[in-house]
């Protein structure tokens, strides 16, 4: 698929039990990421879908696709924001209303600040401008 984008490169993938993972490796890597990895989420929703077509009806996995790591060090960066938006929450026990965010990078901060017994996330808002609220539990 890549090469009938015009894009040179090279493609892993790693198959573990329900799990499918694809990992590519390019010079061009911001053809497929795109602005903020919108490129990247959609040719992912589009290899999924191609999978789910081949695969048997009631077979669920798991599937992520990654250009030279970005969604892992974008994942990384999120749970930093994260952590640092929940101390500034505890410090000044006020919300803080983080910018907006595609479904998964919210589903990100909420996993990462679950841990935390005094914070509560909540995504406000309609898309595309839906953003996570972070704010004390009272």
């Amino acid at each position: 698929m890549i090469s009938k984008m015009g894009v040179e490169g090279t493609v892993e993938a790693t198959e573990n039990a329900n799990e499918l993972k694809i990992a590519v490796r390019t010079k061009e890597g911001g053809v497929l990421i795109g602005e903020n990895g919108r490129n990247l989420f959609a040719l992912g929703h589009i290899v999924k879908r191609m999978a789910e077509q081949v695969l048997p009806e009631k077979e669920k996995f798991s599937f992520s696709l990654d250009v030279n790591d970005y969604q892992a060090k974008r994942i990384e960066e999120l749970k930093a924001i994260a952590r640092i938006s929940a101390q500034r929450v505890r410090y000044f026990k006020k919300a803080v209303l983080m910018k907006p965010m595609q479904a998964f990078e919210r589903k990100i901060i909420h996993t990462a600040l679950m841990e935390y017994p005094d914070i509560i996330t909540e995504s406000v808002g309609e898309e595309p401008k839906r953003q996570v609220m972070i704010k004390p539990y009272i």
